[in-house]
């Protein structure tokens, strides 16, 4: 989960995530390299003494700054299409999750396992142990096993919701009357927490997620 000192991304406990990460550094260090060079060019022109009263076009420079950019676009492009396939990949599922979003709280189906079903809310502060998280923590955790291509289908049952935990880089919308599925898989053990992250209503920011894995 985060801390108050993160400023990066949380650390990923599936490939997926780390995928993600790799693509988020890949475009960030093409952003630098662009952002140093713009930097560099306005910088120097404070220092230009040049004129030219008779220059009407420049050809090359033109060229050079359309062809230019439209590279950096496709190095940009080809691993974002390939994340986008990768992350719709549904691959042979252990376990099959049922997620159903409510103002304000999510409900859960174990359809695998003789239908098990529960709903999970937040802890009130005031009800919470001293080593809960405040406003992340819920009284019916989801218990997945690691090391599992696991699938989820999420859906809603009175306005949009979105079903979010960052660590596995998973974001699916829940819409009323849809079912949303995509799957993931979580390489360690551990507490996993994630949030309501569409603005469904006044208090949509209190349906926290916890996975234990």
């Amino acid at each position: 989960m985060s801390t108050w000192a993160n400023l990066g991304l949380q650390d990923s406990a599936s490939p997926l995530m780390e995928q993600l990460i790799f693509f988020h550094d890949h475009a960030l260090l093409i952003l630098v390299m662009i952002t140093v060079l713009v930097g560099y060019l306005m910088f120097m022109l404070f220092f230009n003494n040049y004129v030219n009263r008779f220059l009407l076009h420049g050809q090359l420079i033109e060229m050079i700054w359309t062809i230019l950019p439209a590279i950096i676009l496709l190095f940009i492009a080809l691993p974002s299409l390939r994340l986008l396939y990768l992350l719709d990949e549904i691959n042979e599922p252990s376990v099959t999750l049922k997620s159903i979003g409510h103002q304000w709280y999510w409900s859960y189906e174990y359809s695998d396992f003789n239908n098990i079903e529960f709903d999970s809310y937040m802890i009130p502060t005031n009800e919470l142990s001293t080593d809960g998280f405040r406003l992340l923590d819920v009284d019916n955790r989801i218990v997945l096993p690691m090391n599992s291509q696991i699938r989820i289908l999420v859906t809603a049952a009175d306005v949009i919701h979105s079903w979010t935990i960052p660590a596995l880089g998973v974001k699916v919308d829940g819409t009323p009357g849809r079912l949303n599925q995509t799957n993931f898989f979580i390489n360690r053990p551990g507490l996993f927490y994630g949030q309501c992250s569409e603005i469904c209503g006044a208090n949509h920011s209190f349906m926290p997620i916890v996975i234990e894995s």
